[in-house]
């Protein structure tokens, strides 16, 4: 193979990667705007993303970019639809994610000695939040529903004592900050 060969083919594949990227219109005006093809600024990002990911560096904003900018824009076009099973997906996706995160608070020191825990936690994002892959529902009715019905009356008795437990700090608060202005 000759390097005339290898451009051809680089070339080839860039034409269809051109193809599949005619159906996305934001990228079209990406490249009218910067005057730069968009099978090229589509392997640009991708690969700075795959390079900020395997060094780590701000692979935790990206992630929470991910996790939460696509689903909430989703979730605003399920609110506003009549399609109620669209809103079923997204409020199940974030039952999940919130449970993820709270976990994810607590083995936040742990996190630091997975290699590659963000790529990982960025495909588990795409994975539970794409509609083809519907992954967050199968973890929802897999794992997590029969857990919170199994621990629902604990669950709710730990809630009650956690919002009494506020409300009194709030309350002795509310005294201490009286009694400073009174003086």
């Amino acid at each position: 193979m000759d390097m005339d060969d290898i451009k051809a083919q680089v070339k080839a594949k860039l034409g269809q990667l051109r193809s599949k990227l005619n159906s996305v219109p934001i990228l079209q005006k990406a490249e009218d705007k910067v005057k730069i093809p968009k099978e090229y600024l589509v392997l640009v990002g991708g690969s700075l993303l795959f390079f900020l990911f395997f060094f780590g560096i701000g692979a935790g904003s990206i992630c929470s970019i991910v996790g939460f900018i696509y689903p909430a824009f989703k979730s605003f076009e399920a609110i506003e639809s009549k399609n109620r099973s669209s809103d079923v997906q997204w409020l199940v996706y974030w039952v999940i994610y919130a449970f993820f995160s709270v976990i994810e608070v607590f083995i936040d020191f742990l996190i630091y000695w997975i290699p590659f825990y963000y790529a990982f936690k960025f495909a588990f994002l795409l994975w539970a939040m794409l509609p083809s892959t519907r992954g967050a529902k199968y973890l929802y009715d897999s794992f997590l529903k029969p857990f919170l019905k199994k621990n629902e009356s604990k669950i709710d008795a730990v809630l009650n004592k956690s919002k009494k437990t506020a409300a009194k700090a709030a309350q002795e608060m509310t005294k201490v900050v009286a009694e400073a202005k009174e003086d």
